[in-house]
């Protein structure tokens, strides 16, 4: 219900879904190394309710940032809720207007003899140079472009609708980045080569595969098992190119290859492999494994090859496809109406196609010699 819900506000334009500072803290203690004497940009976060600018905000000297600035974008449904941080008394949040906080230094400015959120708070109130008001907010504008340009990293949560778009602007700006999004997002035609190229890995992940995050529409958290303002979506995941050691870990393969486990594909020349853990060590040939995967990929052990289900790579590019002739392919689709003809499938044996999900088509660079 939740992942359904989520499509309905994706195709609806609703973005608003903000991660919960565990994940954050989570993820973000496996990037420490690259935050020092950097310019971070959360680009898609309103200061006063995202859990990115608090988190960076209370460990700026900590993590010897040099500067750190948030934007939000005009019309938020959730500015002024204050919908994730308790700001105490503090309510001089400026309403439905996009506008921007920069910080530059973080100090101990009620005197408590520790840096924490009410010095953060100090600054909001007490600092006219610190925040400003922007055009929109939105991460296209021409003074978002050059805030953009200004960081050194971007971290944040970026609208799921957009999520194309907003990667693609990274990279045309050659941004090191650390983002969220769904992991369907890597079967994206802009997206997968990315990753094919190791421009864009994986990092560790949301605990379970899921996450829950806030929300402030009504109509979508609708599932039983959190709070009412949050929902909880399945197959999230952080999408970054800074390097982190779990780039270095090998898969620990300990299956072996045997015919009748590995299935050929009708349609193209390359094993089936149902799950991860499954990954024969000692086949040489290509291999069709789910898109999960990635989360365990290390580029020194495994090529990635391509992706099924690509009918312009497959019918052009790729050597190893074969398309079944027009009464097959007809006979297919009425028994699996999800069926294409470059879908990656199996025959049973009562002669009946079998479609798998999504696959990627990877190669092991050192098989094991049995």
């Amino acid at each position: 219900m939740a992942n359904k819900n989520l499509h309905a506000a994706k195709t609806a334009k609703k973005d608003e879904f903000y991660t919960q500072m565990s994940d954050i803290e989570r993820e973000l203690q496996h990037y420490w190394q690259h935050f020092r004497g950097k310019t971070i940009l959360c680009n898609c976060d309103d200061p006063y309710e995202s859990n990115f600018f608090k988190y960076f905000a209370l460990r700026f000297n900590q993590l010897g940032l040099k500067k750190l600035i948030c934007t939000c974008y005009n019309g938020s449904p959730v500015q002024g809720d204050e919908l994730m941080i308790d700001w105490g008394d503090f309510t001089e949040e400026p309403k439905k207007i996009a506008y921007k906080v920069e910080i530059t230094e973080v100090r101990d400015m009620n005197g408590d003899g520790a840096v924490d959120l009410s010095d953060v708070q100090y600054l909001l109130k007490n600092d006219k140079n610190v925040l400003s008001i922007l055009k929109t907010g939105d991460f296209r504008d021409p003074e978002c472009i050059d805030l953009l340009k200004e960081a050194d990293i971007v971290v944040t949560n970026p609208p799921f609708s957009l999520f194309r778009e907003y990667i693609a602007q990274l990279m045309e700006n050659e941004k090191k980045y650390l983002i969220v999004g769904h992991q369907n997002a890597i079967t994206y035609r802009e997206v997968f080569p990315l990753i094919k190229d190791n421009k864009v890995w994986l990092g560790y992940g949301f605990k379970g595969g899921a996450a829950h995050f806030f929300s402030p529409y009504e109509d979508i958290a609708t599932a039983g098992d959190h709070r009412k303002d949050m929902i909880r979506v399945s197959g999230v995941t952080w999408f970054t190119n800074l390097e982190i050691p779990k780039r270095n870990d090998e898969l620990d393969l300990v299956c072996h290859y045997s015919p009748d486990d590995y299935p050929i594909y009708h349609n193209y020349d390359a094993i089936n492999v149902n799950k991860t853990s499954d990954i024969p060590c000692d086949y040489e040939g290509i291999m069709g494994v789910p898109i999960t995967f990635l989360d365990k990929y290390n580029p020194e052990q495994f090529e990635i090859i391509w992706r099924g289900g690509d009918i312009e790579w497959a019918e052009k590019e790729c050597s190893f496809y074969t398309p079944p002739i027009k009464e097959q392919a007809e006979r297919f689709k009425k028994q699996d109406r999800t069926w294409r003809i470059q879908n990656p499938y199996l025959i049973d044996k009562n002669g009946n196609a079998k479609v798998v999900y999504q696959r990627i088509f990877i190669h092991n660079k050192h098989p094991k010699k049995i």
